[in-house]
């Protein structure tokens, strides 16, 4: 009989005696946790090294999906910063000057030439930085981090300098050491979150709605009313075509937004050369002093109106996962910059020789030629309404963060290229948004109102995405304290004066972002809330081998035919759902299989590398462990065919499991933090925690196979020993794997836990409100697991449980 596995393969031949499998000693680097493989990161290496030609492609692809709304931010912001008149020709110059070295600060500097490197794997945004910080403090409110998460290759490609390494140390000791550091890092963050999807609905109410206002120069007798269903039907449309993925809407539209951007810097170069090349002076900062000395406390005032200039940069850095930093800084410097800052002096060199009241609403529309209004028109309309695709992009990204970090109740997310794992489209995001801005545009009916709404979400996300940046250098950067300084000092006190102003405004409009934010982060801390306790509740409670072995040994334990797979969302260990079961009904499956799916944030995972399966003690009770691996791609197959793989590479595990072996646990260099009900060794100890056989097994790859690979991991290592076998032993190996086929034969039931998670008799009226209402009217109204599997009903069995916390 021959077993062969990968590229190695033994003869084993039945003899009298025992049978040696000599195996050389060789120092062998852990292969499953049943953890870290299972949460193995997407995109290494995403934002490597790129061709020219996949930077250019991304590039043209970043026209159309994130520079829209910059690009059409010149609609607008002349006509809410001077909404009062122009008091005196020399304002013209203060606002473009304004508007030139805030758009250079904020946009150009800040988030291209800076925040863009600070990023989780290619992912951007705040709670990328929130995950940045958490790989190198221990600031996560959830206590699963693992000693094998060090192990991810990730963490290896950040060397750490010694010189700053005290500044580091320090920074790492304070936010692990306070826990009203961790809350304010974790409110910081979900607060950025909660105000970037706020702004991704009031995004395409005001693009839109700016856009089709310019229909009122031509046609007079346009009401406000037939302005605002215009409006709405253009959002429709917009948000009904999300579906087909960033892909195809950025090449569909990164053609106009390109037409767009030349014909805007076209129209600006021709106003600057036809009404006031002197307009140019603007570049001269000492126009922005004389501004705020000649309009004081109003100058003020108009720094909310004025940061509308750069609005979308924030989207900008929240949708780098979708493509690369080379090909945003390349289309953003020779592209966006010149385009919308020409378009900026064109309409100031405008205004100064137009300050009459009456050209100031439409000054975009009234500064271009006669016989261009039309096609502008249009592409401004058509522009306005891709705007709002970066930050759509932005939320969906968002989201995807906020089920990664369990802050959200579960959607469905659908992965729209194969290519790149960024792309992402949520139905349920989409639905809410559209529903919202159609709301919102009914209701105020006109841009003034929700253009100071959209200067408080602008606001608040600059200041916190300084503050989170300014921690990621102290951790992660490493760099010169005095660049540190001079970062937060010039960001933090000009962001500042910038949020005073919009906070002046605040019953004018900010409170509505602010009062929906709130509702959203209400969910999102119930939700992380009952999560945290539900898994320190389950670690607390999870059964340990001992108690395993004495369910499974009970004499009243019946054991009935067939294959019970028990789906659970605890990846290491055996919940506490499986006494319970055992408790009220005490009968099993002969054969137990429980069941973690997991999705892993890349495109496909070869079937081979699907299934990490682990032994539960006693073996002669046929229970097992497994994490069943997906890629975003990768499609659940249907029951049978799910069964059929996996009792493949369950039966190739038995084998492997029996045939080598090792004489005593493995020993690894590094302290163990892990939580495992199945470590027989708890004591964490600086030599290492053991590592029984079988966890270093993958479903194909045997000992046999592992030691042709040299990679050495510790001096420290243990010492494989030569495995005997008789030929005994080889016919149990047999027996199991045919016991495993028969009761697959006898039938399979599929097992699902579900958790319902109350407050404790004697917790607060907060608490109760919060875990009782709040948090089981979401788990009951958010997409349930089952649905994902395809399973027959007629082979489902629920095992509910309740937690009290």
């Amino acid at each position: 009989m021959a077993m062969s596995s990968g590229r190695s393969s033994q003869e084993i031949v039945p003899h009298s005696g025992d049978l040696e499998v000599p195996v050389q000693p060789v120092d062998v680097q852990r292969q499953d946790s049943l953890y870290l493989d299972a949460t193995r990161p997407a995109h290494a290496g995403h934002h490597g090294r790129d061709s020219w030609m996949r930077t250019l492609r991304l590039g043209f692809q970043c026209v159309g999906i994130l520079y829209a709304d910059l690009g059409t931010s010149p609609l607008y912001v002349y006509s809410n910063t001077f909404k009062y008149g122009i008091g005196h020709e020399d304002d013209v110059l203060g606002v473009l000057s304004l508007i030139i070295y805030s758009f250079l600060l904020f946009a150009m500097i800040k988030i291209i030439f800076i925040a863009l490197y600070a990023n989780d794997d290619g992912e951007g945004g705040t709670f990328a930085l929130y995950s940045l910080i958490s790989r190198y403090a221990r600031v996560a409110l959830i206590p699963n981090q693992q000693a094998e998460d060090e192990l991810v290759s990730s963490y290896s490609r950040h060397r750490k300098p010694s010189a700053p390494f005290r500044r580091a140390q320090w920074m790492k000791n304070l936010l692990e050491a306070s826990k009203p550091a961790k809350l304010t890092l974790f409110f910081l963050t979900i607060f950025a979150t909660a105000l970037a999807i706020s702004d991704s609905i009031l995004t395409p109410s005001i693009s839109v709605l700016s856009a089709v206002n310019g229909l009122k120069l031509r046609s007079p007798n346009l009401t406000t009313d037939q302005v605002v269903w215009i409006t709405v039907g253009i959002l429709v449309a917009f948000f009904a075509v999300q579906h087909l993925g960033t892909v195809k809407i950025g090449y569909t539209f990164a053609p106009i937004v390109v037409v767009w951007l030349l014909l805007i810097s076209g129209i600006g170069i021709y106003d600057l050369i036809k009404y006031d090349v002197g307009t140019l002076k603007a570049f001269n900062p000492k126009y922005i002093i004389d501004y705020f000395r000649r309009n004081k406390k109003k100058g003020w005032v108009s720094l909310g109106e004025i940061l509308l200039c750069f609005t979308g940069t924030e989207a900008l850095y929240a949708d780098l996962g979708y493509f690369s930093i080379k090909s945003i800084q390349l289309s953003f410097s020779f592209g966006l910059l010149p385009s919308v800052l020409l378009s900026y002096i064109g309409q100031a060199a405008y205004l100064r020789k137009h300050m009459d009241m009456q050209y100031v609403p439409n000054a975009f529309f009234n500064s271009i030629p006669s016989t261009l209004f039309w096609p502008t028109f249009v592409l401004a309309l058509t522009t306005s309404v891709i705007g709002s695709q970066a930050m759509v992009s932005c939320a969906f990204a968002t989201m995807s963060h906020l089920q990664t970090l369990s802050c959200f109740p579960r959607v469905k997310i659908l992965h729209t290229s194969s290519r790149y794992s960024g792309h992402l489209y949520i139905p349920e995001v989409n639905f809410f948004l559209c529903v919202a801005s159609v709301i919102v545009t009914i209701s105020f009916r006109t841009t003034g109102f929700i253009a100071k709404a959209h200067e408080i979400c602008v606001a608040l996300v600059m200041v916190i995405t300084t503050l989170l940046m300014t921690i990621v250098m102290l951790l992660v950067w490493k760099v010169n304290i005095l660049w540190i300084a001079l970062f937060f000092a010039l960001f933090m006190s000009t962001e500042t004066i910038y949020l005073s102003a919009v906070l002046y405004k605040f019953t004018q409009g900010p409170y509505f972002p602010l009062a929906m934010s709130t509702v959203l982060m209400v969910i999102m801390m119930v939700w992380h809330y009952v999560h945290v306790k539900r898994y320190k509740y389950e670690l607390q409670h999870t059964v340990s081998p001992d108690e395993v072995k004495a369910l499974l040994e009970r004499h009243d334990l019946k054991r009935v035919p067939g294959l019970g797979l028990f789906y659970t969302e605890l990846v290491q260990g055996i919940p506490p759902i499986f006494p319970h079961l055992i408790e009220k009904i005490p009968t099993v499956h002969s054969v137990i299989v429980f069941i973690s799916v997991k999705h892993l944030p890349i495109p496909h995972v070869d079937v081979s590398e699907r299934f990490l399966f682990r032994q539960v003690e006693p073996k002669e009770s046929m229970v097992f462990r497994c994490v069943a691996r997906y890629g975003y791609r990768d499609t659940l197959e249907a029951a049978n065919d799910f069964v059929a793989t996996l009792v493949e590479y369950l039966q190739y595990y038995v084998r492997d499991l029996s045939l080598y072996c090792t004489a005593e646990p493995l020993r690894t260099s590094y302290p163990s933090i892990r939580i495992d009900s199945f470590s027989w060794d708890k004591k964490h100890s600086g030599h290492g925690s053991g590592i029984h056989a079988e966890e270093m097994l993958t479903p194909i790859q045997s000992f046999s196979e592992l030691t042709m690979h040299q990679v050495g991991m510790s001096s420290r290592l243990g010492i494989f020993q030569p495995a005997k076998m008789n030929l005994e032993e080889m016919l149990r190996i047999e027996e199991d794997q045919k016991l495993i086929q028969r009761e697959v034969d006898n039938g399979v039931v599929y097992i699902l836990g579900e958790t319902e998670v109350v407050a404790k008799p004697h917790s607060n009226l907060i608490k109760k409100i919060a875990v009782n209402y709040i948090f089981n009217f979401l788990r009951k109204n958010s997409r349930k697991g089952e649905k994902m599997f395809s399973i027959p009903r007629g082979k489902v069995l629920k095992v509910c449980i309740a937690y009290e916390i």
